[in-house]
């Protein structure tokens, strides 16, 4: 199938980002809605459809790449669970998407899809074996090995974000106890300091010492859990995205420190952690991607 133009949209737990993009990975037209609150399959479900309608009404974009905060099954079509949405378990949404579009769809997670993306035009362009964390609501990511996205036997791999720290630590949604995401999320975050996570960063820019160690702590522990995935994939390069990536000046030293202090130079030789350069942009960028090498 060709298609001139392609759709890509990252569906996250407070919004909903779409954007229309040429094959090429030119940006034509975004657009962003609040995701439907409760968000249940089906709520979504009719807003995506109001809404690729709108942000594509000549229909010159015959694929849609979704990206959603969980994995899927083999095929790239039913989300198997979202575990910060609510009733999101087996939800077949490419089946029932593509009567009501007359596209066809594919799914990915979300972590996932923000790499694709950084790897075809941001941060990790060139680089063959990447572990990418994005850092929000809660924590995802994905895993790229010889240049090409792991995702396991099934579908479901990788989630770093519920990689585990503490057997002791607070509860996650994912029926682990102490995973990083419970230590890195803004959750987290705010049980180390009760405001906003952008209040806090620019505290710490305007040199506010409990900011700064707020941001020192939260970067230590964050290492931690980086360490433990260096030591399993050796990668070239660590990304960090999300929202709180925003402030990555101020705990990615933190986190370098740790990672230098836990992991042994043989496996981190050579490796480089740093920001994401496509921001918000890059999980839609990425599942319009990954639509256009499963659909074209």
């Amino acid at each position: 199938m060709n298609s001139p133009e392609v759709i890509g949209i990252d569906l996250g737990g407070t919004a909903i980002k779409l954007g229309r993009f040429s094959i090429d990975g030119h940006l034509l037209e975004d657009q962003q809605l609040q995701t439907p609150q409760p968000a249940t399959p089906g709520a979504v479900c009719v807003d995506l459809v109001e809404a690729i309608e709108a942000l594509d009404p000549d229909r010159r974009a015959s694929i849609v790449g979704i990206g959603l905060p969980g994995p899927m099954d083999v095929e790239a079509r039913v989300a198997r669970v979202c575990i910060n949405l609510p009733g999101w378990e087996e939800v077949p949404l490419a089946d029932w998407l593509e009567p009501r579009l007359q596209r066809r769809v594919t799914l990915a997670n979300d972590g996932n899809c923000a790499l694709v993306g950084e790897a075809w035009k941001g941060a990790a362009k060139g680089y063959s074996d990447v572990v990418m964390l994005t850092l929000g609501t809660g924590v995802g990511g994905g895993v790229m090995l010889s240049g090409q996205l792991f995702t396991g036997h099934n579908g479901a791999a990788a989630e770093p974000g519920l990689i585990g720290l503490d057997p002791e630590g607070p509860p996650c949604n994912s029926g682990n106890r102490g995973s990083l995401e419970q230590f890195a999320s803004i959750s987290a975050l705010r049980r180390l300091w009760d405001g906003d996570p952008a209040e806090l960063a620019a505290l710490a820019a305007n040199g506010d010492a409990e900011a700064q160690a707020v941001w020192s702590r939260y970067g230590s522990t964050l290492g931690v859990g980086i360490s433990s995935l260096v030591y399993m994939f050796t990668p070239e390069l660590v990304l960090v995205g999300g929202g709180i990536s925003g402030a990555a000046t101020h705990f990615l030293p933190s986190v370098r420190k740790e990672v230098a202090q836990r992991v042994q130079a043989m496996s981190r030789q050579g490796l480089r952690i740093d920001v994401c350069a496509l921001g918000n942009g890059a999980g839609r960028l990425g599942a319009a991607r990954l639509a256009i090498q499963r659909l074209t």
